[in-house]
C-alpha cells in the first residue's frame, strides 16, 4: 500500500468510528458444533458479536429453542426461554431483521436464554454483529452495557436446517467453542488498546475512561510479572492536500494536515479542537515510549487515569500545563516526553504518529483498526463488552490452559453463571452439592470432589458419589432412616458406587427402602410350631409348647436341647477347658520333675558310686 493510498484510507477511516465498514475488516469467528441429531452433526462457523460477553477460552453446551412467536426477537420474551434444573441451557434461535442485534440479545437475555444464535436472512459471508451507531434512538438506551450473554451469527442455510429439525420434534444440541478464538503461541499475551484522550464523545468516551480506571490494576500486575506485553495506540487520519487550508483541517490537524482527529464537540467555534486531541494523544504515546524505555511501561495506566481525573475537558483543564503536572508527579522525564512530541506546527513528519498510522493497517489474521475503542489480543481483534471482567477473561484465554497466571484464577474472575438456575447443572440442594463451577473460561458442569469423595456422572443430569468414603457425604445419595435408636442405610462403604437396600428392606435404595414383611412373604418362621411377628427391618419368631426357636436353623427345639444349645453348651465348654487345663498342667509338672531327677543323678554319678549301681563290674576289673 502506497503512502498516498494509506493516507486516503485514514482520511475516510475516521468515519468508521460511527459504524461504517471500510478497509480490511476481519470477522472474528468461533466454532459451533452440533452434537445431535446425528444427521446434522458437525462443526460450523459462526461470527462473534461486538457486544455481550463471549466465553473466550471456554465452551458452552445448550439446546436450541426457536420461539413460535416473536421469531425476530424484537419484542420481550416471557420466561419460557429459561432452562429447567437438570436440563441443558437454552440457546434461542432468532431471525435477523427488523431491529438491532443488541435489542434481540437483550430481549433473549431477559427471557432467560443462555446464548443467542441469529440466523442470517440472506445468503452471504458472515458479518460481525455490531452495536447501533451513535446518535440513533436505540443507542441512548443503557441496556447494551448490560448484555452479558454471548451471541453468534450463523448462516441462513444452517439456520434453515435447525428450524426444520426443531419443527419435526427433533432436539438440536449445540456446543459453542471459543477455545481457539484467540491464539496462544507462548506463555506471554501481547495486546494493544486503541483509544483516544477525547472525553467529550458521549457514552463511548465515558465507557473507555471507566474501563481504563477499572482495568488498571490487573493490567499493571500482568505487565509487572512479565505475563503480558501491552502497547497503547491512537487512530489519526490525514487531511487531503486540497483541504489543508480549510477551517476543518486547521482546527483538527497538526503538522500541516498530516495527523488529524475530529472535533470533540463537532463544533469548530467552541471548546477544544481536534488538534488539541491529536496533541494529547501524541503526549500519551510519548509518555508510554519514555516509560517503556525506563522499564516501567505500566505507568501509562497511571498517567491516563490521572489525566482523565485531573485534566477533564468539561472543567477546561485539558491543557499542556495540566498534563505536565501529571507527568512530573509520576517521576517521568518531562523533557524526553516533550522531545518526543516535537513541534506540532512544523511542516514535518512525526515518526511516532507515522508509526501509529502504519499500525492501523491490518496484517495476517488481524484486520485494519477502524473503530474506537479496539482491543487486539495476540493479533486478533477482541469482540465483546469493554469491561474489566470480559477483557481480562479474553486475555487469560490467550494463555495455554494450566499456564494462566494466578490473577486469572481468582474469585473476581468467576462468571457467576452458577448463581442463576445453577448454571443448568446437576445439584443436590439438600446437601448443598453442585456440579456447577465458575471459571474465567465460563461455567462448567463437572461432578465435584467433596471431602476426598469423587462424584461421577455427566454433570448435567446426574452425579453419584464413589469410593470408600462416599457414605460420609450425604450418605452417598442413598436412602437412610432412623426410628428410635435404630438406623438403616442403603449406602455401603465397600461399594464403589450405587445404593442397595439393607437386608429386611426392598426398594431402589435411593428414594426409598420399604420394610420387607418376612412373615407375610414366608421368608422366616416356617416350622409348624413357629409363630412369626414382623418388625421394622427384621422379624421376631417364637415357638409353642415351651419349645425354643433357633434363627440359624429356622426351627423349634426341645427344652433340653435348647439348654444345651443355649447356656448348657457354654458351661460344658468351660468345664472341658478347665479339665484339659488341669490335666495339661499336671503332665507338665510330671515331665519337669522327671527331667530334673535324671539330670541330678547323672551329675552325682561322676563323683560317687550310687547305692543302686551293680558291684559286678568292679570285680571284673580285678580279674584282669
Amino acid at each position: 500500500m502506497t503512502m498516498r493510498t494509506k493516507q486516503s484510507f485514514l482520511w475516510f477511516g475516521w468515519i468508521l468510528l460511527s459504524g461504517s465498514c471500510l478497509g480490511s475488516f476481519v470477522v472474528e469467528k468461533n466454532n459451533l458444533k452440533i452434537t445431535s441429531p446425528n444427521s446434522l452433526k458437525g462443526i460450523y462457523e459462526c461470527a462473534i458479536g461486538n457486544f455481550g460477553v463471549p466465553k473466550y477460552g471456554g465452551t458452552m453446551i445448550g439446546s436450541v429453542v426457536y420461539p413460535k412467536t416473536n421469531q425476530n426477537g424484537c419484542k420481550p420474551f416471557d420466561s419460557s426461554l429459561s432452562s429447567k434444573p437438570g436440563t441443558f441451557p437454552s440457546f434461542v434461535l432468532i431471525d435477523r431483521g427488523e431491529c438491532y442485534f443488541t435489542l434481540k440479545a437483550w430481549n433473549a437475555q431477559k427471557g432467560g436464554a443462555a446464548a443467542i444464535l441469529v440466523a442470517d436472512d440472506r445468503t452471504e459471508p458472515l458479518i460481525t454483529m455490531d452495536t447501533p451507531e451513535e446518535g440513533t434512538g436505540s443507542s441512548k438506551d443503557d441496556y447494551i452495557e448490560k448484555i452479558n450473554i454471548p451471541s453468534a451469527l450463523i448462516s441462513k442455510s444452517l439456520g434453515d436446517k435447525i428450524k426444520s429439525f426443531l419443527s419435526s420434534g427433533e432436539m438440536v444440541n449445540v456446543n459453542l467453542d471459543w477455545r481457539e478464538a484467540l491464539p496462544h503461541p507462548d506463555e506471554r499475551v501481547e495486546y494493544e488498546f486503541w483509544t483516544s484522550s477525547n472525553d467529550e464523545c458521549g457514552p463511548k468516551c465515558e465507557s473507555e475512561i471507566n474501563f481504563v480506571k477499572g482495568f488498571k490494576g490487573a493490567a499493571q500486575l500482568l505487565e509487572q510479572k512479565g505475563f503480558s506485553k501491552f502497547t497503547p495506540h491512537y487512530i489519526t487520519w490525514y487531511c487531503p492536500e486540497a483541504f489543508i487550508l480549510s477551517e476543518q483541517c486547521k482546527s483538527q490537524c497538526i503538522n500541516n494536515g498530516r495527523y488529524c482527529a475530529p472535533d470533540p464537540e463537532l463544533d469548530y467555534k467552541r471548546g477544544y479542537s481536534g488538534k488539541d486531541v491529536v496533541i494529547q494523544n501524541l503526549r500519551q504515546v510519548c509518555f508510554f515510549k519514555v516509560a517503556n524505555e525506563s522499564g516501567k511501561p505500566w505507568q501509562w495506566w497511571d498517567y491516563v487515569t490521572d489525566f482523565s481525573i485531573r485534566c477533564p475537558m468539561r472543567e477546561n483543564k485539558y491543557t499542556e500545563e495540566c498534563s505536565d503536572q501529571v507527568i512530573k508527579s509520576l517521576g517521568i522525564d518531562l523533557k524526553k516526553v516533550k522531545d518526543c512530541v516535537g513541534d506540532p506546527d512544523a511542516n514535518v513528519d512525526n515518526p511516532v504518529l507515522n508509526n501509529e498510522q502504519d499500525s492501523q493497517i491490518g496484517n495476517g489474521d488481524r484486520g485494519d483498526v477502524t473503530i474506537l475503542p479496539t482491543l487486539i489480543i495476540n493479533n486478533r481483534q477482541y469482540r465483546g463488552k469493554l469491561s474489566k471482567a470480559a477483557v481480562l477473561k479474553a486475555i487469560c484465554s490467550g494463555f495455554q490452559e494450566t499456564t494462566e497466571p494466578s490473577i486469572c484464577l481468582t474469585p473476581d474472575m468467576e462468571t457467576n453463571e452458577c448463581l442463576q438456575n445453577n448454571g443448568g447443572c446437576w445439584q443436590d440442594a439438600a446437601a448443598n452439592i453442585t456440579a456447577c463451577r465458575d471459571t474465567f473460561r465460563g461455567r462448567v458442569c463437572e461432578c465435584p470432589v467433596i471431602q476426598n469423595v469423587q462424584f461421577v456422572g455427566d454433570g448435567y443430569t446426574h452425579c453419584e458419589a464413589t469410593g470408600a468414603l462416599r457414605c460420609a457425604i450425604n450418605n452417598g445419595g442413598c436412602w437412610k432412616e432412623t426410628r428410635g435408636s435404630t438406623t438403616f442405610s442403603a449406602c455401603i462403604d465397600d461399594h464403589t458406587k450405587g445404593c442397595k437396600c439393607p437386608p429386611g428392606f426392598q426398594g431402589d435404595g435411593v428414594n426409598s427402602c420399604k420394610d420387607l414383611d418376612e412373615c407375610k412373604e414366608k421368608l422366616a418362621c416356617q416350622c409348624p410350631e413357629c409363630q412369626c411377628k414382623n418388625t421394622w427391618g427384621s422379624y421376631e419368631c417364637s415357638c409353642t409348647d415351651g419349645l425354643f426357636y433357633t434363627r440359624e436353623n429356622d426351627m423349634c427345639i426341645g427344652k433340653y436341647a435348647a439348654s444345651v444349645t443355649g447356656g448348657g453348651i457354654v458351661w460344658m465348654v468351660i468345664l472341658i477347658l478347665a479339665v484339659a487345663g488341669a490335666g495339661g498342667y499336671a503332665f507338665y509338672k510330671y515331665r519337669i520333675r522327671r527331667y530334673m531327677d535324671s539330670e541330678i543323678r547323672a551329675i552325682m554319678a561322676q563323683y560317687m558310686p550310687l547305692d543302686n549301681q551293680p558291684e559286678t563290674s568292679i570285680h571284673a576289673q580285678g580279674d584282669v
